[in-house]
């Protein structure tokens, strides 16, 4: 017999929380979006990420959701009725929905009847999992990625070191939220197996994010100054030399961790002009460092990356050439376990890689369900948990579902 799949209800929109509950999705898990239903007077309906980058397959899905919400279904319901708290409800009890998610402003939870209380009173063994701003303490706290990184100090410790603040290139905090959330509901579906029942999950973006700051907050405990470890370009700000340099066709990354690595690096005639004793240890290298950073650098600029990385993987030094985001599916290890969907109309879409990979993906040979439309999947959900077409009509007719 097979083994029943675990389902999710997840009240979600942006990115934070789709990331999470599509880490859900590679381990087979059903994963049910609910989104509002439409608002007068205004264009788009649900998720607004749904419009945002070019359109792709429809007016809902534009490109910028197509990723992060493979795999899914999605229903439209207007939770700010009682009919359509009522449908909800029907639909935990009728599904034997294991996770109910949300991201919505926690301020508006008991409104929508989808705080822990009220859903687990439908259903005790509910795993509840919240994600916003700052946890449930702070209720009307909006979370954005960028102003979160701006709060708990990433943006003081990215872009150059006389420059201004800058964000990180990826939304790190949501991604952080969403890998939060994936982990702490299989933590709570353990703990569930065995017999501690359902719980709630509080996710704190702010505190998710501090979380992360494992080398710099202790090292301002232990009296380093801040402008020793706030934002420094592509420098590390401990080993030196970690820089990016320019080569005759590009920059190459290089990372030195160790003396014992800057002793196989100064042995490569390409770089044995700075085999200095003064040189030989990190500390005497940091003395030196803005000489240093510019002598690479006059010496990587003569040549090609080719050139550069060849001498670099001889001496087992870390490197890397700044791959152009463009280039970088046609890597070996993404081009070989890249997912991938097909939109209505056939076309195939590549998709990043699972972080790990899974039975239930390779089953399926990587290949996705392409992003719900918006509703798309309404009657069918509302009919397995048992509405007739006729109270289908009725809830549509009154605007409960979309």
């Amino acid at each position: 017999m097979a083994k029943r799949q675990p389902v999710v209800l997840s009240m979600e929109q942006a990115l934070s929380l789709p990331y999470g509950t599509l880490r859900l999705v590679h381990l087979g898990w059903r994963v049910i979006r609910i989104e509002p239903t439409p608002i007068p007077g205004r264009k788009s309906r649900g998720d607004p990420n749904r419009y945002i980058g070019r359109p792709f397959a429809g007016e809902d899905r534009h490109s910028y959701f197509v990723g992060p919400n493979a795999g899914k279904e999605a229903i439209a319901l207007n939770l700010k009725t009682e009919a359509g708290q009522a449908a909800l409800t029907r639909i935990l009890e009728a599904l034997e929905v294991d996770v109910f998610c949300t991201n919505t402003l926690p301020a508006h939870h008991a409104g929508l009847g989808i705080d822990y209380a009220a859903l687990r009173a439908a259903r005790p063994e509910l795993i509840w999992c919240s994600i916003s701003a700052m946890g449930l303490a702070y209720p009307d706290v909006p979370g954005y990625d960028p102003a979160l990184q701006a709060l708990c100090g990433y943006m003081d410790l990215t872009g150059e070191r006389e420059g201004p603040p800058m964000q990180c290139g990826p939304p790190l905090i949501d991604l952080k939220a969403g890998d939060e959330a994936f982990a702490q509901i299989l933590h709570a579906m353990l703990e569930r197996e065995r017999g501690n029942g359902g719980r709630m999950i509080d996710i704190s973006m702010a505190r998710a994010a501090v979380s992360w700051l494992q080398t710099f907050l202790p090292m301002l405990e232990m009296g380093s100054p801040p402008d020793e470890i706030r934002r420094n370009g592509n420098r590390h700000r401990q080993f030196i030399p970690v820089n990016a340099y320019p080569a005759g066709d590009g920059f190459i990354y290089v990372a030195i961790g160790s003396d014992a690595q800057w002793a196989r690096f100064v042995e490569a005639p390409m770089f044995a002009s700075l085999a200095e004793e003064r040189l030989a240890t990190n500390e005497g290298r940091r003395a030196a460092q803005e000489e240093l950073h510019r002598r690479i650098g006059d010496i990587t600029r003569a040549h090609s990356c080719a050139a550069v990385a060849e001498v670099l993987a001889r001496a087992g030094i870390p490197h890397s050439p700044i791959t152009p985001i463009e280039q970088v599916p046609a890597l070996p290890f993404v081009r070989e376990t890249a997912l991938r969907t097909r939109t209505p109309d056939g076309r195939e879409v590549r998709l990043p890689p699972a972080a790990v990979p899974t039975e239930w993906l390779n089953e399926r040979g990587g290949e996705l369900p392409f992003s719900p439309a918006y509703g798309g999947h309404t009657d069918a959900v509302l009919m397995q948990a048992g509405f007739t077409a006729l109270e289908i009509e009725g809830l549509r007719g009154a605007g409960v579902i979309a």
